[in-house]
């Protein structure tokens, strides 16, 4: 009933679409890293400091609790609540540099590396740069003091805060940069201030407490509160800033920070030591403690071993012995000779430590990212052999450095007695910092026994006998909740709930994290993983892949539209609750599968490269089933399909011309109620039809000279239909412009035999029309096969997803060997690539003084094709903008017609991220159509911009 009235509360303020509380969304965004899992009964999506606090007032009139979430990576569960769950909006993406990037102040809601590439060009960097950085967001580093590879302990959050803007339960606003807003804190809560001054004083008045808390923070520590605070300030608004540092959303919320920035070094360095075992490795790590190393990261032979089949690994990482132990060196220089000096030092430094071979640090650009992929692959690696049904566990402790050796074979020791073999050890060395892997299966009552005995064990050796941490940068959560009072004595844990008493008297703020009364809290409610389907099952839930879906902000995510999945197969399996199964898949059919773009962006974050749409094109596939024959009718007619949908388009423009903008889209509105949305979303940036390009053909100039070299032009069906827009500045097909485009560079071209009968069959398969799609495929290979004369020529498309589609055969489908040994003799390219290679030789280049913008396709992204691709934008025009928050547009084939509000969400800051622009760019027609419409500016092929600024060389 609280509830209940509660969200009939905030509908005064909330539009009920930010109010989310039936049971697919409430699970779905529910769900974080962390292997536990609680269903919140609401989940509040604020867009505004003012919301937040209306929130948090009418939660404590009723004495319901509240979580914080940004975006949910986080491994101790932190971020879960059985209560209201309070996400970030899209209002929180804010940023201002200041002092020309020394510092720079934040919203929760930016990306971490979004920050960072903010600052890149002025060669700094936020502190922090955890793991998940290219996910996590600024409210969620700040939370949970992440801190990472290089960033120590002297460049985590705490260390690098300059100022917050902080609203605490009471829904009171603090800005710590304002004078102002700190004159009317001190009026309204002076008593807080007060006790914090007093507390401050009382604990570094007591000798050994200080002691120890300057003890645990020479460590890497995130077990309990920051402590620290009460030791390094003595202003109390100093004290209150650093005490939200860390505090996992239980004091306070975090609506902006400060911070100061460190510098971001262009000069890099690494080597790959390899030692004849782990002590050895940890006393070179002492060795190198005081050089100018950026990081030294250790992996066990057991991490090596997980990761040494994996492709482009070095050979000699299955030669090494047993017990050798790798570490990654990095070293960052403000130029080229501080870097070799810095190399000199740390070389010296190492003396005359035994290695398993000499160690030689490499600038190589592809090795330095090779030695760090190794690095960074063993977690997903443990993730992607594991036993389906059971989960990956990371946990993260600190040993005092000079007790590092003893610590990890003690730690080891551990593993082997209670039977996790394939667990791993890895880290931060230089700080002590460890993290182990394995995996561990909750649905077993002695599995749970076996943890919670490995976890005590763990506590023990850790907290106790060395002295260390038991959290050194993944946040205390659940997880480790039950065991901060045994890491900090009572005396320090009377601290902590004294400080949550101060900030929450109501304790409302995300309870039971960081301290709880439950000895058995990180044993409880743990997260089921059952098997749902193979193309997912090894989903770890980590969230990686959140941040470049299009739907992200409409409906699902990929990590959500897996959880979902898995319920839906558990209740399925089970035979459990019939209504709840049938209330989940009504509400799935929209959430999670027609708002899928299905465009693979997810694969190039997932850690075990896992691409959800091909989930999705599996369900649709047992869904679409009766279509089956329609759809192979539509392929053996495609030829009169798209002369049809010519014809439409040449319709549309003659009704707009006659009916206006306005009276077009109410004509289109009522023939899509009477027709169950046959025709689908129109806007004024729909193209007119295209030339046939057989007309084309007989009417443009083309070198006819047999023996000049030759290329096979394959159009898209979306260029052989789709035509330019009314308002498009260059008002030529792509076709047109292409045919131009190779005449200039002294080109024959060749254009396969029936075109307008072939097609990649991408639009069959995003329906799951697997059979039709692969027939539709090979044949068009079969046609590109003959037309380059077996390979010999090479072959542009001027769409970049249908490229991608016929480079890659989707999982779902089987590629006969003809088809195999004819696309393994092309040489297919996109149009930026095609350029690259085949073009710039012959062309001349005089880019144009003009700002454009540029969006970069996920098809360009996925071939990798992504910096090439901002290279030619660069070298046609003087400024080139690419939106920060666009990753996939979601026009997504036809759902840009079907689904529009997929391409509207997607690309809701577009307008005002190309402000300034006068024209914008990209490589594929359909998503030309939607950012055309959403960006207020003309978009068109890059191939127009090149053909403008390009002459015969």
């Amino acid at each position: 009933m609280a509830y209940g009235d509660l969200i009939q509360h905030l509908r005064q303020r909330f539009p009920e679409e930010r109010l989310i509380h039936d049971p697919l969304r409430t699970l779905a965004y529910g769900t974080d890293a962390s292997f536990y899992r609680l269903i919140p009964q609401l989940v509040a999506r604020v867009e505004q400091e003012s919301e937040v606090q209306y929130l948090l007032k009418a939660c404590a009139e009723r004495g319901l609790p509240i979580t914080f979430r940004a975006a949910g990576t986080s491994l101790s569960g932190q971020a879960v609540t059985d209560s209201v769950l309070m996400q970030l909006g899209n209002g929180w993406n804010t940023h201002e540099i200041l002092r020309h990037g020394d510092a720079i102040r934040l919203g929760p809601g930016v990306i971490g590396a979004q920050a960072n590439a903010w600052l890149k060009p002025l060669d700094r960097k936020i502190g922090p740069d955890p793991a998940s950085i290219n996910s996590c967001m600024i409210g969620g580093i700040a939370a949970n003091n992440a801190s990472g590879m290089c960033c120590g302990t002297a460049q985590n959050s705490y260390r690098t805060v300059e100022a917050m803007r902080i609203i605490l339960a009471d829904g009171t606003l603090l800005d710590t940069a304002d004078s102002d807003s700190r004159a009317a804190f001190m009026q309204s809560h002076g008593d807080l201030l007060e006790r914090l001054r007093l507390l401050g004083e009382t604990t570094q008045a007591n000798t050994p407490l200080a002691d120890k808390i300057r003890h645990k923070y020479r460590l890497k520590n995130t077990t309990g509160y920051a402590l620290n605070a009460l030791v390094d300030f003595t202003d109390p608004f100093d004290i209150l800033m650093h005490l939200l540092i860390g505090s996992e959303g239980t004091l306070g919320f975090i609506s902006q920070i400060t911070y100061s920035t460190v510098p971001e070094h262009r000069y890099k360095a690494a080597a790959l030591m390899y030692f004849p075992d782990i002590a050895t490795a940890c006393r070179a790590t002492v060795a190198m403690k005081s050089s100018p190393v950026s990081a030294v990261e250790l992996l066990d032979r057991a991490a090596l071993r997980a990761v040494e089949d994996m492709p482009g690994m070095p050979e000699d990482l299955k030669t090494l012995p047993e017990q050798a132990t790798a570490l990654l060196v990095d070293v960052r220089g403000a130029d080229a000779q501080a870097l070799h000096t810095h190399i000199e030092t740390v070389q010296q430094a190492l003396g005359d430590t035994p290695t398993l071979s000499p160690v030689t640090f490499t600038t190589d650009q592809s090795t330095y990212e090779l030695y760090w992929k190794i690095r960074k692959g063993t977690f997903p690696a443990v993730g992607a052999e594991r036993v389906i049904g059971t989960t990956v566990i990371i946990e993260d402790v600190a040993f005092p450095l000079a007790s590092l050796a003893e610590g990890v074979t003690e730690l080891r020791a551990i593993f082997d007695r209670y039977g996790y073999d394939e667990a791993i050890l890895f880290g931060h060395a230089l700080e002590g910092n460890l993290h182990f892997v394995f995996t561990q299966g909750f649905d077993d009552p002695k599995e749970v026994a076996r943890y919670e005995a490995l976890m005590d064990d763990v506590a023990e050796l850790v907290a106790v006998r060395y002295g260390g941490s038991l959290k050194a940068e993944h946040g205390t959560g659940r997880n480790m909740a039950p065991y901060v009072e045994l890491e900090w004595g009572a005396e320090g844990y009377a601290l902590m709930k004294t400080i949550k008493h101060i900030f929450d008297p109501t304790n409302l703020l995300n309870p039971d994290v960081i301290l709880s009364d439950n000895p058995k809290l990180h044993i409880q409610n743990l997260k089921p993983l059952p098997p749902a389907h193979d193309l997912v099952d090894r989903c770890i839930e980590c969230g990686f892949c959140e941040a470049v879906c299009p739907s992200r902000r409409l409906t699902l995510t990929p990590r959500q539209r897996i959880v979902l999945w898995r319920e839906l197969s558990r209740l399925e399996s089970q035979g459990q609750d019939p209504e709840r199964q049938q209330q989940l898949r009504e509400a799935y059919q929209y959430q999670g599968i027609e708002t899928c773009a299905a465009d693979g962006l997810c694969s190039t974050r997932c850690p075990v490269g896992i691409n959800t749409g091909d989930l999705v094109r599996e369900i649709r596939h047992q869904q679409n089933q009766s279509l089956t024959s329609k759809g192979q009718w539509l392929a053996d007619h495609f030829a009169g399909i798209t002369q049809i949908a010519r014809v439409g388009l040449k319709a549309a423009r003659l009704g707009h011309g006659l009916l206006g903008t306005a009276g077009m889209k109410i004509a289109v509105n009522v023939v899509n109620k009477l027709s169950h949305n046959a025709v689908g979303h129109w806007s004024p940036a729909m193209p007119t039809a295209a030339t046939p390009i057989t007309s084309l053909q007989r009417k443009l100039p083309q070198v006819t000279d047999p023996t000049a070299p030759a290329v096979v032009y394959l159009p898209s069906c979306a260029a052989r239909v789709m035509g330019a827009a009314k308002d498009d500045p260059d008002r030529r097909s792509l076709e047109e412009v292409i045919f131009t485009l190779l005449h200039r560079a002294g080109y024959r071209v060749i254009v396969p035999e029936a075109i307008d009968n072939l097609c990649c069959g991408m639009a069959f398969q995003s329906k799951g029309l697997f059979d039709t799609a692969n027939q539709k495929r090979s044949d068009l290979i079969q046609a590109l096969y003959q037309a380059s004369e077996q390979g010999r020529w090479p072959i542009i498309c001027d769409t970049s997803p249908c490229a991608m589609r016929l480079k890659e055969t989707p999982i779902q489908e089987r590629e006969d060997s003809t088809t195999a040994t004819a696309l393994a003799a092309l040489t297919l390219m996109e149009p930026v690539q095609f350029v690259h290679d085949y073009l710039l030789d012959h062309l001349t280049l005089t880019p144009k003084q003009e700002r454009i913008a540029l969006h970069i396709t996920c098809s360009t992204t996925r071939m990798g094709l992504a910096d090439r691709m901002l290279n030619l934008a660069q070298r046609c025009a003087q400024d080139v903008v690419v939106p920060e928050s666009i990753t996939c547009c979601g026009f997504a084939g036809d759902k840009g017609f079907k689904v529009p509000e997929l391409n509207a969400s997607s690309l809701q800051d577009l307008k005002r991220e190309v402000s300034g622009c006068q024209r914008g760019f990209s490589n594929s027609r359909t998503c030309e159509i939607g950012l055309t419409e959403h960006g207020g500016i003309p978009y068109q092929s890059i191939l127009y911009l090149v053909d403008e600024v390009s002459r015969p060389t």
